[in-house]
């Protein structure tokens, strides 16, 4: 498989995976206000960042190791 299409698998699964960790997150940890403020989209902002990098480093390990095998 060549980079390229490496890359869009690795693509298109973080966006899968930030997908599900971010409704997880959502639905589960977070207690969303009914008038939100600075703080809150701080948080949001913090938990997005936390959640597209995980999905993306989760995405990248899976991809090489179905690769080598």
């Amino acid at each position: 498989m060549n980079d390229a299409m490496q890359q869009r698998l690795i693509t298109i699964l973080a966006v899968t995976i930030a997908y599900l960790i971010s409704q997880y997150v959502t639905e589960r940890l977070i207690d969303l206000p009914e008038e939100r403020g600075v703080k809150d989209d701080a948080i949001e902002a913090l938990l997005k960042g936390a959640t597209t990098a995980t999905s993306t480093i989760l995405a990248s390990i899976l991809v090489r190791r179905l690769l080598r095998s």
